[in-house]
């Protein structure tokens, strides 16, 4: 594939307008307008702008909440609708909604756009991952914009990211973005609620440490299923990667990619992990949890083992052999894995003599585990 690489994190924000490929998200209440249908203008602007890029030369994913939003109209009803298969069907007639009115605006400028719909078990299955890759790669070279969703049409709890920001954060991680821009109603990250007069905007995120004390919502808007909370973590996801990323508001877009100092710039951190281990750090939904001593938090924490079945001292839930679980150490979250055993199964190993245990396959293999850290209170894998 054909993506381009990228040598070295942004050092700054301003390098941003010469950057090759850049992720863009935009949320369901920038796209619509006070009596919930789609503001077209908005959808125009933003199409002008990406257009204009790609013109230059330059590579833009999209990822365009918004669907299940454009959906309540049509379908008559008054709210985002609580159930999923409404929802699933709100998703169903907004997503082609929105698909033609991206079509038209970005017609107008003699480009043209891709949909990209994905559910996290796009991400989870290999051959799935890289078909994805392969598909939004093309798209690029042949100069089209992907226009990428979560399925919401047929994504169920158990497959859903739950948020397009966390998904756009994996998409800049798939196609080796050089930035991810994050576009919401709020102008920036503040470290209290932006409608105080106290509040101050933060205008630069360098670690953990200026997270310090900030507080955050994880409500979203009447349409949208994010909050700062979900921008804080996708930001997390890409950082962590090796990824630069911009929160402003959709107001703010063309000063934004302009490399202009709006918003927060929160700054890159790390290296870029494998696909599957980004998947298990932060795509994946645990189904239970082991609980380590402090022996074996070491060794997966600090060392990157196999979790061995002697240094488990508890199992909690009910998961399948093949399933997620955390790994849970005297200090918390130590790490994400596949584990070999189901939960039962490994209850009875854990309470077995010392000596048939030592014997055992590990219960998560090292290759199969995702390392985690904490990034100002949330997750962070490696």
């Amino acid at each position: 594939m054909s993506f381009p690489t990228v040598h070295r994190p942004l050092a700054n924000r301003a390098l941003l307008a010469r950057a090759g490929c850049v992720v863009v998200k935009i949320g369901s209440s920038s796209l619509t307008r006070s009596d919930g249908a789609l503001d077209l203008e908005r959808i125009g602007q933003l199409s002008t702008l990406l257009a204009t890029r790609v013109a230059q030369g330059r590579q833009v994913v999209l990822v365009s909440s918004g669907a299940i939003a454009a959906g309540i109209a049509p379908l008559g009803l008054s709210a985002r609708p609580k159930d999923l298969a409404t929802q699933q069907a709100a998703a169903s007639v907004g997503q082609g909604m929105i698909l033609a009115r991206y079509t038209e605006a970005f017609a107008r400028h003699g480009r043209r756009v891709g949909q990209v719909l994905l559910t996290a078990e796009d991400l989870v299955r290999r051959q799935s991952n890289v078909n994805a890759a392969r598909a939004l790669d093309r798209l690029l070279t042949l100069g089209v914009t992907p226009i990428v969703n979560e399925n919401d049409a047929v994504a169920t709890d158990e497959i859903r990211f739950g948020d397009n920001d966390r998904l756009a954060a994996l998409v800049a991680h798939l196609v080796r973005a050089d930035a991810l821009v994050l576009l919401t109603d709020v102008d920036g990250l503040y470290d209290g609620h932006p409608a105080s007069p106290t509040s101050s905007l933060i205008p630069v995120v360098s670690g953990p440490e200026d997270l310090a004390g900030v507080q955050v919502t994880a409500r979203g808007s009447a349409v949208g299923t994010g909050g700062m909370v979900t921008k804080l973590e996708a930001a997390a996801i890409a950082t962590g990667s090796g990824i630069p990323v911009v929160l402003t508001d959709a107001d703010h877009a063309a000063d934004a990619l302009a490399g202009r100092p709006v918003g927060t710039w929160f700054s890159a951190r790390g290296r870029r992990m494998s696909a599957r281990r980004l998947w298990l750090a932060h795509a994946a939904r645990p189904r239970g949890s082991v609980v380590v001593d402090a022996g074996a938090a070491a060794a997966v924490g600090e060392r990157q083992r196999s979790l061995l079945i002697p240094g488990i001292t508890e199992v909690v839930g009910d998961f399948e052999a093949g399933d997620v679980v955390e790994i849970l150490g005297p200090d918390g979250l130590v790490a994400r894995g596949v584990t070999g055993y189901d939960a039962r199964e490994l209850a009875a190993l854990v309470a077995a003599p010392a000596e048939e245990r030592a014997k055992l396959r590990p219960a998560v293999h090292r290759d199969d585990l995702a390392v985690m850290r904490d990034v100002g209170g949330r997750a962070q894998g490696r």
